[in-house]
């Protein structure tokens, strides 16, 4: 850590904060490293602070993860630091609390649960699976476009099993994601004219036609983002008493954190 003497300061102002550095600091912009005299208008790394202090999970990618992020779009409530599914089915509730513990490593139970339901005016009874960490909300809501509530994802929650034949169906009012996930696993599909929802058979021999391309994707989420400079505002010290200015470096990385824009020691 440095410690200096500064007679002039800026103080920067961006989307989430104001803060004071000299007018020299070397901020993180997409171009590069810029003084903060200079970042007027351009956007910095920002990260919030304090997401830096929870607790990390390992998510494991395979089956169990994606029945987890696809039971989750169907069914499921994302909310700023919880995830829950209530369904009337305890297998489903089962099977999907299974499968997020072993994608998660967080432990999920499943509790008895009652709610309305319009068409037959009364509660009903259900099992709920909660459970609190926002950094696997996060993670779901980056997985998933940023929004869970909207998403139709998993044939447990959007079709059936079929008794007599080796196959699913899957049935959705989102026609591009039928048509998305018929490319996928190489199905014919013809949305239904003139009606509220289309239906997409999945036959379980899929797999044989070599259509599916896997892809992979980082598991974690993105923990910072880019704000922008509203303004930046030299200020003069007044009087003998000059600003004191104070610098950290963490070999061998040069950056750390004001305010949660990324800056790093002039070189």
């Amino acid at each position: 850590m440095t410690v200096v003497k500064a007679r002039e300061v800026v103080d920067v102002v961006t989307d989430r904060v104001t803060f004071t550095v000299a007018a020299k600091q070397e901020l993180s912009t997409p171009d590069g490293w810029v003084p903060a005299v200079d970042g007027g208008g351009c956007m910095l790394a920002w990260t919030h602070t304090k997401k830096l202090c929870r607790e990390r999970l390992t998510i494991r990618p395979g089956y169990e993860f994606g029945y987890f992020v696809g039971a989750t779009c169907a069914d499921g409530t994302v909310g700023k630091n919880c995830l829950s599914l209530v369904v009337d089915e305890e297998d489903f509730a089962a099977r999907y609390a299974e499968c997020l513990t072993k994608a998660t490593g967080l432990l999920a139970q499943l509790e008895p649960v009652t709610r309305p339901s319009g068409y037959l005016k009364r509660d009903v009874p259900g099992f709920r699976v909660r459970v609190v960490s926002s950094y696997l909300a996060n993670a779901m809501r980056q997985h998933v476009g940023g929004d869970a509530h909207h998403m139709d994802g998993y044939i447990d929650g959007d079709g059936f099993r079929h008794k007599k034949w080796d196959g699913r169906t899957v049935v959705s009012s989102n026609v591009p994601f039928l048509e998305e996930l018929a490319g996928i696993i190489g199905a014919r599909f013809t949305p239904r004219p003139k009606r509220s929802a289309s239906a997409l058979v999945v036959t379980d021999r899929w797999k044989a036609r070599s259509t599916f391309h896997p892809e992979y994707h980082p598991l974690e989420p993105d923990e910072s983002t880019w704000v922008e400079v509203r303004d930046v505002r030299l200020r003069r010290a007044e009087g003998a008493k000059p600003f004191t200015l104070y610098s950290y470096r963490l070999d061998p990385h040069p950056g750390f954190l004001v305010s949660g824009h990324l800056a790093r020691q002039p070189w």
